[in-house]
């Protein structure tokens, strides 16, 4: 049947108001989000209607918005050619029935804050939403690897999507080029699908070519126990320590050197604990795991040309801790060589992190009313803020090659598709439980969705320490271990006894298996999941 031959649906809910459903090859329905019924820009400090052209075409002055329906998808093309804009936003307007709940995504990393939240809800779900009630499951996003920054706000009229289009704190100037925003794309529940099977599906409609990995991750970091304060000894000390523990030695784990090992700002320069680099990348390989390197690409140093810097704006104004403008192309060429050089060092894994914030000078947790301060651009300003870290992205991917990637402060939305790995919650914690357990359990539990649908999801490490409960670092061991998302242990010499060397070893072995993804059964009304199927097996965990 042609697209535009629709069954509409009857009902009260969102879902069968927005979205259209039709028939596809072999009687299967798919879904289409109808046309808005306004579109707005943002061009300064002020807000403007565009005037419907016809159903698919809005106009003010100069700027046109066009949405195609192409495949399951709506395109947004954006033109432009002389205001600078801020935002485009469209509106569905159609009431909400008041016992659904709404689910979003996060900007970044999550900070133990992603919960299933009630209908009138008017805070900003990043990339998608999810609106669940008794009798039906409706989903809203754009794809993976979109060219503006994009949320969603469901309230008591409707449906908004705002596409985020600013240059640093600025609006766009694009010219005469005409911008493919976004691509959104809806999808509702079929028979028998519980709510965690629908949103997993939408996740994988959302992003087409995750990248894979060839075996299970899992392995070893430092960071929960030297915070920083790290050497070649100590790396090779830790190795040596849970090597041992290795039972499948066709997928060897990887050993991670996080912060604390290069000299200045200059991450291609080793200090004087560690040496040469190759020379432990060796040593751990000898040792039976695979090296890890992480690394933080856009610090500058103090005498850095300053044709070369971003703006100074609140935490990013300390001129002894500069960055690099991701729009000037001798840095993207700076961030390739760090890459290359790690890869010549013989470093498999290779974890980037603060990004995110290196550009925006926020944390995703502070990105509520705007992404960054206003009035700064970079260098160019007629790429969108979606544009410049797709560069910066696709630069770090190409340099890698085969190395793997693990995104760590890193847009989720735009590495999904680039990276084999994001962490995807703030820091756990090797000095206290209550931190993994919000950072850790709640991130797991909520974004388990994507696992595997846009990248292997990095709940993050096990802080195996003495100021650590171990019954409960245990259980946090396990969950890791049976989830089929990747482990991590940071583990302190003296908090490893002889029950822990046995437990690690059984999680080691698990770890490295294929194995079906973790649900967490009580995820709708339990911020921190404590009920989980793990591998067919209902398992319940004591969080507290």
């Amino acid at each position: 049947m042609h697209r535009r031959n629709f069954i509409r649906l009857s009902g009260a809910s969102l879902g069968s108001l927005i979205i259209s459903t039709y028939v596809k090859a072999a009687d299967k329905n798919d879904h289409l989000i109808k046309f808005p019924d306004s579109v707005s820009i943002q061009t300064g400090n002020d807000w403007y209607d565009l005037k419907s052209i016809n159903q698919n075409i809005w106009q003010y002055k100069d700027v046109v918005v066009e949405l195609r329906s192409r495949n399951e998808v709506v395109a947004v093309n954006i033109q432009s050619p002389s205001i600078g804009l801020k935002s485009v936003k469209l509106f569905w307007k159609h009431p909400i029935s008041k016992t659904s709940q709404l689910l979003g995504d996060h900007w970044e990393r999550t900070y133990g804050d992603v919960h299933w939240k009630p209908a009138d809800a008017t805070a900003k779900m990043p990339w998608y939403v999810i609106q669940h009630d008794v009798n039906s499951t409706n989903c809203f996003g754009v794809k993976t690897g979109c060219n503006s920054i994009c949320y969603w706000q469901v309230n008591a009229g409707g449906l908004d999507l705002l596409l985020d289009l600013k240059t640093g704190g600025d609006g766009v100037r694009l010219g005469t080029r005409a911008l493919h925003a976004a691509d959104i794309i809806t999808s509702k529940n079929e028979r028998n699908e519980n709510v965690f099977a629908t949103t997993r599906r939408f996740c994988k409609m959302m992003c087409d070519n995750p990248r894979k990995v060839s075996q299970p991750v899992y392995g070893i970091n430092d960071w929960y126990f030297a915070y920083g304060n790290n050497s070649a000894e100590l790396i090779l000390q830790h190795t040596s320590l849970l090597a041992p523990l290795v039972t499948n030695t066709s997928n060897k784990p990887f050993s991670v050197i996080d912060d604390g090992w290069y000299s200045g700002k200059v991450c291609a320069t080793p200090n004087k604990k560690f040496g040469d680099m190759a020379k432990v990348a060796d040593q751990i390989k000898n040792l039976g795991m695979r090296p890890g390197l992480w690394t933080r690409v856009l610090c500058a140093e103090e005498n850095e040309n300053p044709k070369l810097l971003m703006p100074a704006i609140k935490n990013r104004n300390d001129p002894k801790n500069p960055f690099l403008d991701p729009t000037i192309e001798e840095n993207i060429e700076r961030v390739k060589k760090y890459l290359i050089t790690y890869k010549n060092w013989g470093y498999e894994m290779v974890k980037h992190d603060y990004t995110t914030f290196d550009i925006f000078g926020r944390w995703g947790i502070e990105m509520t009313d705007d992404i960054t301060e206003p009035g700064w651009h970079f260098n160019d300003n007629t790429k969108t803020n979606a544009e410049i870290i797709l560069h910066l992205y696709r630069s770090i991917r190409e340099a890698a090659g085969d190395t793997y990637i693990i995104g760590c402060n890193t847009m989720s939305h735009l590495s999904a598709g680039l990276f084999e790995l994001n962490r995807i919650g703030d820091d756990t914690s090797g000095n206290e439980w209550a931190r993994t357990r919000k950072m850790g359990v709640n991130t797991l539990g909520f974004r388990m969705v994507q696992h595997k649908n846009f990248y292997e999801i990095d709940g993050d490490c096990v802080g195996l320490t003495s100021k650590v409960p171990w019954e409960k670092n245990k259980q946090w061991m396990q969950l890791l271990a049976e989830s089929s998302a990747p482990l991590f242990i940071s583990a302190q010499p003296d908090a490893v006894g002889e029950e822990q060397r046995l437990f690690i070893k059984k999680s080691f072995a698990a770890a490295a298996a294929p194995q079906p993804v973790a649900e967490p059964l009580d995820w709708l009304t339990n911020p921190f999941p404590s009920k989980w199927k793990l591998d067919g097996n209902e398992v319940d965990f004591d969080w507290s």
